[in-house]
């Protein structure tokens, strides 16, 4: 699976933007797909994972309520729609795939670097205030 992000920019606090990602490889509609974000200085932080059918999300507590992670098996992409830009929310985001398509384990695993197989480069997103 190859993931290719993009949508980033600059944004101020309040507004929106949304990333996509799009994926190539046969299998994309097995995997379960997320977002991770890393800021300058700062470790790659979980912000959200949904499975694969749709069913299942997961959000970190962070971005809960202002952002949305979807997917389209019929387009190959996830999006990430956020809401509410905080300047906080500024970072290189990126999208993650893993093989564990049903999210079938604890929450707790999806939200570590470690348990994705693959990985896109980033898109910046950068919120003034």
């Amino acid at each position: 699976v190859q993931l290719q992000a993009s949508g980033g920019g600059l944004v101020q606090s309040g507004g929106s933007l949304r990333l996509s990602c799009a994926a190539s490889g046969r299998t994309f509609s097995s995997y379960a797909l997320g977002w991770f974000r890393q800021a300058p200085g700062k470790e790659r932080e979980f912000v959200a994972v949904i499975s694969w059918s749709g069913d299942n999300t997961y959000y970190a507590h962070s971005v809960k309520g202002r952002f949305t992670i979807s997917r389209d098996n019929e387009k190959n992409t996830v999006y990430l729609q956020m809401s509410s830009l905080k300047p906080e929310d500024t970072a290189v985001y990126y999208c993650a795939a893993q093989s564990d398509g049903r999210l079938g384990r604890g929450s707790y695993y999806y939200t570590t670097v470690i348990s994705y197989d693959y990985w896109g480069q980033g898109t910046q997103v950068t919120v003034s205030s």
